[in-house]
């Protein structure tokens, strides 16, 4: 067996996915509804319900995506922070792979390259911070099913989440405090600021159920606004992107944003579930909700960039690839055991202790 040094890593990077042209939109949109960890219903259902709902929102899809180019980012994003963590890992034989849910490049062509390149270790790694069985349990899902099709056998390591890992709070209360800095200073004497701190939002059912993600969302803003220490700081969490007509989690970030016109309050959103650049940072937050801020007479409208290759996020992802392979094969947290409650019975790491 090679040693330590000497043994090949592959690290896995997971993420959504975009369409890479106009005439992707449609079928991207349809890979994203029929997902069993998306819309909850029997197959048929779900399967009727995928073309429905992708063909409902298919011209606004297109509008979004035209702003943009025509095409997502997220995949060029994606690939940007892959080299990042590479150039940041020289202590190790590491080649960074991506594999994207919704749109390619899928883990399908993802685990026939990590197999063609013959790992010794394989380490996991999703771009989501807060676990959720909507995301990161539906891309390893997905990734274990290709790298079962494509012969892949290695020892492999899976972050679950990094919600609270020191490093990845540092890099993001950095961004967050310069940010809102430049916000007050442009501001005029005697305006109030706000902080939102807008996730991605999910059905109420989904949590009931047991998944962890609203409770992780409200972990990292707790240890941002901890290490940012900020007394007598006005914020408050709240959730964008409603995708379907049931209950979703509250309060919604729109009706944040019309409270604070109400109130005269101007607003810095931080997109605190998302890492990289794409439709709902770049469409949604910055020009409909900015402009839903302008039409209400909101004073202010700032938005914290997401840290895609930032410096110290990519120092936090090597420092969670170096931890999980010490961690040994398996599931684990940034903490190592279990970090999530135990009636989140969603969480894929094993209650080791009363939490």
């Amino acid at each position: 067996m090679p040693s330590d040094q000497s043994r090949k890593v592959a690290v896995v990077l997971f993420n959504l996915g975009g369409p890479d042209r106009p005439s992707a939109i449609r079928p991207f949109l349809v890979n994203l509804f029929r997902d069993p960890a998306i819309l909850r219903v029997p197959p048929l259902a779900r399967a009727l319900l995928a073309r429905t709902i992708a063909y409902l929102r298919l011209r606004a899809a297109r509008f979004n995506y035209t702003l943009l180019g025509g095409s997502s980012p997220l995949v060029e994003v994606t690939r940007a922070q892959a080299a990042a963590l590479q150039a940041a890992l020289p202590d190790a034989r590491v080649k960074c792979f991506v594999a994207m849910r919704y749109w390619h490049p899928f883990s399908d062509a993802a685990a026939t390259a990590v197999r063609a390149w013959g790992p010794d270790d394989i380490v996991l790694l999703p771009l989501y911070p807060q676990y959720s069985t909507t995301t990161t349990a539906s891309s390893l899902l997905a990734w274990h099913d290709a790298a079962a099709k494509a012969g892949l056998a290695a020892a492999t390591h899976t972050v679950c989440c990094y919600a609270t890992d020191r490093a990845f709070v540092a890099s993001i209360a950095g961004l967050v405090r310069a940010a809102y800095a430049d916000a007050r200073s442009s501001l005029p004497e005697g305006t109030s600021l706000r902080v939102l701190f807008s996730a991605h939002g999910l059905p109420e059912k989904i949590i009931s159920s047991g998944d962890p993600y609203q409770w992780q969302v409200e972990q990292t803003v707790a240890s941002v606004l901890s290490v940012w220490d900020a007394p007598g700081l006005d914020w408050t969490i709240c959730y964008q992107s409603r995708a379907t007509p049931v209950r979703w989690l509250e309060p919604s970030t729109i009706s944040e944003i019309e409270r604070a016109a109400r109130e005269g309050v101007a607003v810095m959103l931080v997109p605190i579930a998302f890492v990289s650049e794409h439709t709902e940072t770049l469409v949604e937050l910055d020009i409909e909700y900015r402009h839903l801020a302008e039409r209400l007479g909101v004073p202010g409208y700032f938005r914290v960039a997401t840290p895609n290759s930032d410096t110290a996020f990519i120092a936090a992802l090597a420092d969670a690839v170096r931890r999980a392979r010490a961690l040994g094969i398996g599931t684990h947290s940034h903490a190592g055991p279990r970090v999530c409650p135990e009636r989140f019975t969603g969480c894929p790491c094993r209650l080791t202790r009363p939490v």
